[in-house]
């Protein structure tokens, strides 16, 4: 034999494969045409049987054990679905009894919703746990301050549902838009999406509050001072999200860029309050925006050169 059979024995999976070069492939072909152990090595590495049976049976297992938490799951969220209806029912029973009505009912059951949804919901879906959890416990706060609005006769619904969405907003759109089936949508824009989230809900919660109050003098400082802090806001998540660069260089720019941007909205502000200002008002408004401006540019700058002397040090290392 030309070939010796420990050198073929290595190349047998690759040729079984096909990946072997042209060269290799000859060689195995001429070692296994006069060598029959090694041919019965290449056959019984064809054999795909075993290893087959082997996939099949982990898959089943792996299905029983995911079939078996989901029952668990299952169980454990009915269970706990039952003691929280324990309370509805002791409060409709004691409302009737005591000729209340379903006034109290109404509020226990609201308010039920709320636990159940951070501990039910996410035991019974078996996927996309997390965007269904924040949008069922959302929609139970909610609607327990509907519930609360409507039994007290108070108009404060709109603002108080408003507010909430907006604070949520802001606690939870980070994570819905890097969930599924959310993320899926929206590609690169994520970051975006949350920002743009916010701020819509921002501007409704001061719509709400406009409603509300009901006077002019709010809409016009409302408008005035909260377009310019957004904008603030916006140039700021710009920075810290599309600026190239390391997290020194993006902390320095942003650091700088709230001094200056600060210091221009500010003004702006006192612009526009003047202005706008009413025929005959004479408010007299303190302008201290200045000092913010150079501290946040010294320390900005700082920032932004310790970190180009931490990029060229890493860049120096890797040409080493």
């Amino acid at each position: 034999m030309k070939y010796e059979c420990e050198m073929i024995k290595d190349l047998l999976p690759l040729y079984k494969d096909g990946v072997c070069s042209a060269s290799s492939t000859k060689a195995v072909e001429e070692h296994i045409s006069e060598c029959p152990e090694c041919t019965k090595i290449l056959e019984e590495l064809k054999d795909t049987v075993i290893d087959e049976m082997m996939i099949k049976e982990k898959e089943e297992v792996l299905s029983s054990q995911a079939n078996f938490f989901k029952r668990k799951s299952a169980m454990i969220g009915c269970i706990i679905a039952g003691v929280f209806a324990l309370p509805i029912l002791i409060c409709l029973i004691a409302n009737l009894a005591t000729g209340h009505g379903l006034s109290w009912f109404f509020i226990v059951l609201a308010a039920m919703l709320i636990p159940t949804s951070l501990l039910v919901v996410p035991l019974l879906l078996p996927k996309n746990r997390m965007f269904f959890t924040m949008s069922s416990f959302t929609l139970s706060v909610i609607l327990l301050l509907a519930v609360c609005s409507i039994l007290s006769g108070g108009t404060w619904f709109f603002v108080a549902a408003s507010a909430v969405l907006f604070g949520l907003s802001v606690c939870f759109s980070p994570f819905i838009v890097n969930r599924r089936p959310v993320k899926e949508h929206l590609g690169n824009v994520k970051g975006l999406t949350a920002m743009a989230v916010c701020t819509m809900t921002f501007f409704l919660m001061m719509f709400c509050i406009g409603l509300y109050v009901v006077s002019p003098l709010y809409n016009r400082l409302a408008f005035i001072i909260s377009v310019p802090c957004v904008i603030l806001f916006w140039i700021l998540f710009l920075i810290i999200r599309y600026l190239p660069g390391n997290a020194w260089i993006k902390a320095g720019t942003a650091v700088a860029a709230f001094g200056i941007v600060g210091y221009a909205a500010a003004k702006l502000i006192l612009y526009l309050l003047t202005i706008t200002a009413p025929a005959g008002e004479n408010i007299v408004y303190t302008d201290n925006s200045l000092g913010m401006v150079i501290p946040c540019a010294v320390i900005g700058a700082i920032l932004v050169i310790v970190g180009f002397l931490k990029k060229e040090k890493t860049t120096g290392q890797a040409a080493v």
